[in-house]
Parts: C-alpha cells; sequence; structure tokens
C-alpha cells in the first residue's frame, strides 16, 4: 500500500510540474513551416474570369514557446525560435501586434490591387486620406503625444498622402527641429508638436519615433471584394495581385498550375523580402505545388531566392524554384513556361 500511495503522490506531483511547465511562456516565439492556402476563394472580382489552376499564399505557423515547445523546436528540421523583441515592437501588447499586422495586409491588398488593375488595363483610382501610426517607439518624441491609431493629416502645414511621403519629409530634418502635426484620433482633430532626435539603436538616423501605413480608399471597375480577415502581414502581396489579374484578363495564366509563392508587393509592382522563406517552401512542397515565387532582391547574397533554392534542394523537391524582383517578373514567366 506505502508503495502504490507513493507511485500516486509521484505521478501527481510530475502531473502538476508538467501542467506548470506548459503554461509558463518563455521570452521566445517558435516559427514552423504552415499552409500553402488557395487564393481564389478570398478573391471575388466581379464578372471575373475562373482560374482553371490555382494560386496560393503560403504562411508561417507561430507560436508562443513553453518549456516543452522550445525542446522539441531544438529537434525539428525548419522550426526557428526567436527572442520576443524580434516579433513585437518594444512595449507592443499581443492586441496590437494583431492589429499591426491586420493593417499590413490591408496596405499590402491595396497595393496588390493597383498593381493588378493597372496590369490589366482596368479602371482604378486611389484616395489617400493620411498616414496611420501603426507603433510608437519607446524612448522617442512620439511617445509623449502621439497614440497607436492615430491619423497624421498634416506635417508643418503640408497636406501628407502617404507614409513615404511623411518619411521623405521628416528626413530632411535635423536632431533638435521641430515638426506640427495635425492628426485626427478617434474623430477628434488635434495639433502636437514633436521633436525630432536619434532612434536609440540607430543613432546615425533621426526621426520621430513611429512606425506608419498609409490610409487610403481604392475605386476599381469592375468591382472587387477581398475576403481575408484571419490573415496578417504583408508577404501576400505579390500572389495576391497575380490571382486579381488572372481573374480580370480571359487568358488563364496558371494554364492549370498549382502556383505558390511570397514576396510584399508595392504600388511600383516591386517585389519585397519576407521572413520565414524556407519554411514557407516546405509549406508550399507538402501541398504539392509546382511552382514558387521567391523574392529575388536583386541578387544579393543570402536572398530569400537562394535559401529557397537551397531548402528546395534540402527537402529534394521538384517544385520549380523561381526568382522574381517585380510582378511583371511573374507574370511573364507564367505567360512564357509551358
Amino acid at each position: 500500500m506505502r508503495i502504490r500511495n507513493r507511485w500516486i503522490k509521484l505521478t501527481t506531483f510530475s502531473f502538476v510540474i508538467a501542467l506548470i511547465l506548459t503554461f509558463i511562456k518563455l521570452p521566445f516565439y517558435i516559427t514552423q513551416p504552415g499552409m500553402a492556402t488557395e487564393i481564389k476563394p478570398m478573391v471575388e472580382v466581379e464578372g471575373g474570369y475562373i482560374d482553371q489552376g490555382t494560386f496560393a499564399l503560403t504562411t508561417v505557423r507561430i507560436g508562443r514557446a513553453n518549456v516543452f515547445s522550445y525542446l522539441w523546436a531544438q529537434t525539428q528540421p525548419f522550426y526557428e525560435t526567436y527572442p520576443v523583441e524580434d516579433v513585437k515592437y518594444e512595449g507592443e501588447s499581443d492586441e496590437e501586434y494583431i492589429e499591426r499586422q491586420i493593417h499590413m495586409m490591408e496596405s499590402s491588398q491595396q497595393s496588390a490591387v493597383l498593381v493588378a488593375y493597372k496590369a490589366a488595363n482596368k479602371d482604378v483610382s486611389i484616395h489617400n486620406k493620411g498616414v496611420r501610426i501603426m507603433q510608437v517607439i519607446e524612448g522617442m518624441p512620439a511617445e509623449e503625444v502621439l497614440k497607436n491609431g492615430d491619423i497624421i493629416k498634416q506635417v508643418d502645414g503640408q497636406s501628407i498622402q502617404s507614409a513615404d511621403d511623411f518619411i521623405a519629409y521628416v528626413k530632411t530634418k535635423n536632431k533638435g527641429d521641430q515638426v506640427l502635426l495635425e492628426i485626427d484620433r478617434e474623430g477628434d482633430a488635434q495639433s502636437v508638436t514633436v521633436e525630432v532626435a536619434p532612434f536609440p539603436d540607430d543613432p546615425e538616423k533621426s526621426g520621430i519615433g513611429i512606425s506608419l501605413v498609409t490610409e487610403r480608399n481604392i475605386e476599381t471597375s469592375p468591382s472587387i471584394t477581398l475576403n481575408t480577415e484571419d490573415i496578417g502581414g504583408p508577404s501576400a502581396g505579390l500572389m495576391m495581385s497575380l490571382e486579381i489579374y488572372n481573374q480580370l484578363t480571359e487568358d488563364d495564366v496558371t494554364k492549370g498550375r498549382k502556383i505558390a509563392g511570397t514576396g510584399t508587393i508595392n504600388e511600383n509592382g516591386e517585389v519585397g523580402p519576407i521572413g520565414g522563406i524556407a519554411q514557407k517552401v516546405v509549406a508550399a512542397h507538402e501541398a504539392g505545388m509546382e511552382i514558387f515565387f521567391a523574392p529575388n532582391e536583386e541578387g544579393i547574397k543570402q536572398s530569400n531566392y537562394e535559401e529557397a533554392l537551397k531548402t528546395a534542394k534540402e527537402i529534394n523537391t521538384t517544385m520549380k524554384i523561381v526568382p522574381v524582383d517585380t510582378f511583371d517578373d511573374a507574370l511573364s514567366y507564367l505567360q512564357q513556361a509551358q
């Protein structure tokens, strides 16, 4: 009986310890291959054409580490661990992080729509409404007077149409200069003055200490509806633009193929690098994709494309890895490849 009681106590103790270790969060995030998700159900162009093949965006699964998941990740191929500060801004809450990812996706969608409609020679117009603050950096002057979600309408009396406009203007200022901002805070117009100062992690650069995205409305003909509520971040931009373009044009560039990829896209159709490229290649391979577009970064060493190519060899996939710097690169490849 004593042995049985001792065994019960030991089992109970072990269970309690395991439970505690499960709920203790470590200061790390773990990423792993996610999924290749068909974009067609997310995009509806009025009167649009139907793809015979598939365009798919690729994702990375991410979660906060506990003791067990951290140790498990060290033994698994294509699992990565990152300190919290490499994923979230300093002082950023989980809710703020999610909101930032959603706004980045919205901005990426708008760029994808602009690029696709222009390439298809369809009517599209853009109406900028200012820039929205996504993050206020701790220790910088903006922390005292600005908040996440504020919309900047003017700087020093000049209307601001885009995030690029704002950044370019602030770059003309020197350390210690003051800028007068006209902002909209939840419908309340306010004027605030912010000093330009060096960034704590990069003293060679100066700013007021915010990250931002352009607020804008886009009008299109034919109309388009996007349903991407559960997806965050900007990395689906390229693939989204290809799907939209294909629905706008009679010639089906998929030619029945299963096509995946990743990469940000801007209004000029330029494709930018993303994180987790190796994990996205694995996800596309496991989903049976035939082609994978990877940001080429103009051929620099250790580009997304180089890492994607290396991963493809490691997993022995027959999927074709294609380097792209622009939307036109991807479109030309699809139109010419058999």
